[in-house]
């Protein structure tokens, strides 16, 4: 497995994570043996980086990661932000110490490798307050670095302005290119390492679901598909569900012969070497192996690329809704 430098953290970390959402079994149920192999096979394939969040499974997905005995090596990132106990207009020093001392708890440290901001609400962030209490957090050793994981590019661009903001978690995929024009420059030149999220667009970009797809009632993908319960643009990148299985049709025919659609997704984000690391969730572990092929694929050509974007503008962006 290749590995890229973490921004200003210093980690060296597997250019494809794993995305722990699906542990706190938010995609549909998903028992404690499934969750030990998929954590099994992540560490046996060199992914050395797992995100997660104290909301996932309502601290699930912390605790199944905490209980894992195979974790040398690994970085792991936990977020905070979005409990009841702060979300959405709750936020204080103590109340952020106290979600990273239960983080901590879950995954079994003294001190936590990374912990970003959960999407907390843009006017928090315009405030500011909440930057100098991640400082001062950090200060006192309860997380090694610190980081946030936003909805658009203009709270991106925010925290990129914030001295002590080591990493930012975005939207990035072939369905979501708009950071690649000012947020991925501008992360460069902070040192800020990026972590990509939703790579596939929640599973849109597999190329494995039809118009016909049936998901569980506790899969965000069927509850949030039109922005119900969260932001609709962490459900198929803002995309509606049918229209995205339409644009996959279309992506089908620029993909290079050989190359499966996940592969082709994952490749096209890892062109881009602002990039740290990408993290793709998984059901079950055998679909790690997939992911971990497109960091061995050779880059796709310029023009190709140049071709992707130009799809991008004028197929898919005016369908995207809420905010990027």
């Amino acid at each position: 497995m290749k590995t890229r430098r973490l921004g200003k953290t210093g980690f060296e970390v597997s250019e494809i994570g794993l995305g722990c959402w699906q542990l706190g079994g938010d995609f549909g149920p998903l028992g404690d043996e499934t969750a030990k192999e998929i954590l099994d096979a992540a560490q046996d394939a060199g992914i050395t980086f797992w995100d997660s969040a104290d909301v996932y499974g309502n601290g699930l997905s912390e605790s199944r990661i905490g209980a894992h005995a195979k974790r040398a090596g690994v970085v792991v990132a936990t977020k905070l932000g979005r409990s009841g106990a702060l979300y959405p207009n709750h936020y204080s020093k103590d109340g952020l110490r106290q979600s990273l001392l239960g983080s901590a708890q879950r995954l079994g440290v003294a001190s936590l490798d990374l912990v970003q901001l959960h999407c907390v609400p843009g006017e928090v962030l315009r405030d500011g307050a909440i930057f100098g209490w991640m400082d001062e957090l950090a200060a006192e050793g309860l997380t090694r670095h610190w980081g946030a994981s936003v909805e658009t590019i203009e709270e991106g661009l925010l925290c990129l302005e914030q001295p002590g903001c080591a990493s930012l978690q975005i939207i990035f995929n072939l369905f979501r290119q708009d950071a690649a024009e000012i947020l991925l420059p501008r992360a460069a030149e902070k040192d800020v390492g990026i972590i990509v999220r939703l790579p596939l667009a929640s599973g849109l970009l597999s190329g494995k679901f039809s118009k016909d797809s049936v998901f569980e009632p506790s899969d965000h993908r069927n509850y949030n598909r039109d922005g119900a319960a969260f932001s609709v643009g962490e459900t198929f990148s803002g995309i509606p569900f049918d229209r995205g299985v339409e644009l996959v049709q279309q992506l089908r025919g620029l993909a290079p012969e050989g190359l499966k659609m996940s592969q082709f997704a994952l490749r096209w984000i890892l062109d881009h070497p602002q990039v740290s690391t990408v993290i793709a969730g998984v059901s079950k572990p055998e679909q790690i192996a997939d992911n971990v092929a497109a960091s061995e694929r050779k880059s796709l050509f310029p023009a190709l690329m140049m071709q992707l974007g130009e799809f991008y503008r004028t197929e898919v962006r005016p369908d995207i809704r809420g905010a990027v």
